[in-house]
């Protein structure tokens, strides 16, 4: 019995599969011409991007890694506006990514361009290109959101700013960016009177990041912090 109810369900199957296939053979008959040009259409955008990826695309990204050496180096000189405006013939960031968009260079531009802008106290600037920086490394990326916060609490918008040092310390675990964005945020959550919050992020690094640097004196921040919220 238990045979016979397995081969009545193949042959169940093989109905079915020969339904749908003529059905789909029947459409495709009916819309021959449909169905060719959206075929045409998808193999010729998935060719073009390829083509587009190695014969324009990695060229320029050879390029852009050969001419953004100059700004590098001016950048770790602290010769910011060298790195941001180049001379001579020697690009700087903002050339790069005026000349290279969109390549993996020109998004770093942008974050080494926030941060000179950051550092020459142009804060709506280094907002913006800091914004347009994109990246998943773990050490990049939390460095990025939190000169983010920098810049907003300088320019005066101390929500965004401990949103972003927020942000940075959640990113990762490592305790030479946590910690570090944990106690920034703790003190914009002072200067809002926001008490509680600061209790937690001070608390969060005696707990968390015990070996870090900013927790050798974290405890006159955790009691400063009570007795605010105590007095609030």
């Amino acid at each position: 019995m238990e045979h016979k109810e397995k081969e009545n369900s193949g042959l169940e199957i093989d109905k079915t599969i020969i339904e749908t296939t003529g059905k789909v053979e029947a459409f495709y008959e009916h819309n021959k011409k449909n169905v060719n040009i959206a075929i045409v259409a998808i193999l010729a955008v998935v060719g073009g991007y390829f083509a587009f990826k190695m014969w324009y695309i990695e060229p320029k990204e050879k390029e852009a890694q050969t001419a953004v050496f100059n700004a590098q180096i001016w950048f770790e000189k602290d010769s910011f506006n060298l790195a941001l405006n180049g001379q001579g013939d020697k690009q700087g960031f903002l050339a790069i990514i005026d000349d290279y968009g969109m390549t993996k260079t020109a998004n770093l531009a942008h974050y080494y361009a926030g941060i000179c802008y950051l550092k020459n106290g142009d804060f709506a600037n280094a907002i913006s290109h800091l914004e347009d920086f994109n990246t998943s490394n773990v050490l990049v990326g939390p460095l990025a959101e939190g000169a983010l916060g920098d810049a907003y609490v300088e320019s005066g918008d101390l929500d965004k700013g401990v949103k972003h040092y927020t942000k940075a310390a959640n990113m990762t675990k490592s305790k030479l960016t946590a910690p570090l964005y944990l106690k920034k945020a703790g003190l914009v959550y002072e200067d809002q009177k926001q008490f509680g919050n600061a209790l937690d992020v001070y608390e969060k690094i005696k707990t968390d990041y015990a070996d870090a640097n900013e927790a050798q004196d974290i405890d006159k921040y955790i009691a400063r912090a009570k007795t605010a919220k105590e007095n609030n």
